[in-house]
């Protein structure tokens, strides 16, 4: 019978973790300026929360093009390496195990947001609807805007990104990160290339699923070169029902979620990655994961899962009491309680959060939730 117990280790690869309690990828935008550069804050911030077992840093955009919202952090300049570094050293002295969430936005950018305020870029000259992406419109303010029409990429440019990538996690590596997770959902760069709504491609990129999912194999292979297969994670958010017409819009609902998502944890098996990241809706009434699934993604894919969104700490339990993920991820919960396992280990109450801060200010809101005094 499976464990159920949430406090019990958990071996990634070579890191032994010491809970199955995760900081899943959370955007906070705090972030200097100007430059996004990781931060002194930012260090306190994950340093506090490093009691997790496992911890995946903001979605930390590879290039200047992969930005969508204001003064989230980069890892593609030398100062932001130096600004993760502050980051990686404070949550290692806690004992902590940190990979950093390489993300590109793709289309679900503005102009403002982009070098030259030239276009975002995607795999197809398909704007992204009923989404919105945050401009800054002067310190410390900003704006929701729609996002800018995208050009297509060129076959060159895909495979200009995925050096993009490799350099990216050589980056991350030498900011003293334990391995890297790719962002590949929520309607951003990868998860555009592998839906059918987004990906219009007529070249080895577009039309069968096996081409929708080169790039993501591609990006894989060259991550994996930098820090070894274990040391990889990947992050998808299937959906399988909806009645939210805007989320449909957004590419995130293929007409047949399960076959798509199935072929491409197929794939991660294939290449032998450490981690995959399921990340549930999270919008009121959502529906859950079909058990189904869960089962199929355990029978294709031998290595850790981890599971998040809205999760509570009975309905973690049952999951890894089933045997169909090993690792959860708490997002609200671990914003507002730093000390997140020692409250769930100990029964304690939880801090409520407070969503006028969740994105940009200063430490109210981000490193001045209280630890309990328990």
């Amino acid at each position: 019978m499976p464990a159920c117990n949430l406090f019990q280790p958990l071996q990634l690869g070579l890191f032994t973790l010491r809970n199955r309690i995760a900081l899943p990828p959370l955007t906070r935008s705090r972030s200097s300026q100007p430059g996004n550069i990781p931060n002194d804050l930012m260090a306190t911030y994950y340093r506090q929360r490093a009691s997790a077992g496992f911890m995946v840093t903001e979605g930390t955009q590879i290039e200047p093009r992969g930005q969508g919202y204001a003064w989230t952090p980069g890892i593609h300049t030398q100062a932001q390496v130096e600004g993760w570094r502050k980051v990686t050293d404070a949550v290692h002295a806690e004992g902590g195990v940190i990979f950093c969430q390489l993300w590109h936005v793709g289309r679900v950018s503005h102009t403002s947001l982009q070098p030259d305020r030239q276009p975002p870029v995607a795999p197809s000259a398909i704007r992204a609807t009923a989404v919105k992406v945050f401009v800054e419109t002067g310190p410390d303010s900003g704006m929701l805007a729609d996002p800018s029409e995208p050009v297509a990429l060129t076959t060159a440019q895909v495979g200009e990104l995925v050096e993009l990538y490799r350099l990216a996690a050589i980056n991350a590596k030498s900011a003293g990160f334990d391995g890297v997770e790719l962002h590949c959902a929520n309607g951003y760069l990868i998860n555009q290339f592998i839906s059918e709504h987004s990906n219009q491609r007529t070249d080895q990129y577009g039309g069968s699923l096996d081409n929708r999912l080169r790039f993501l194999r591609e990006v894989c292979e060259a991550v994996i070169g930098v820090f070894g297969a274990e040391r990889v994670g990947v992050r998808f958010a299937p959906l399988f029902e909806t009645t939210d017409e805007e989320r449909v819009y957004l590419g995130l609902v293929e007409r047949d979620p399960h076959a798509t998502y199935v072929q491409a944890c197929a794939l991660l098996e294939s290449l032998k990655v450490g981690y995959l990241s399921i990340a549930e809706a999270d919008w009121d009434n959502s529906p859950d994961l079909p058990q189904t699934f869960r089962q199929a993604l355990r029978e294709v894919y031998s290595g850790v899962i981890m599971y998040s969104g809205r999760y509570t700490q009975a309905k973690a339990r049952e999951v890894l009491a089933s045997g169909w993920g090993d690792l959860f991820g708490f997002g609200r919960a671990f914003i507002a309680n730093p000390d997140l396992p020692h409250r769930l280990r100990q029964g304690l109450a939880l801090n409520p959060v407070d969503a006028a801060s969740l994105y940009g200010g200063g430490p109210h809101g981000y490193i001045d939730y209280p630890a309990s005094k328990a």
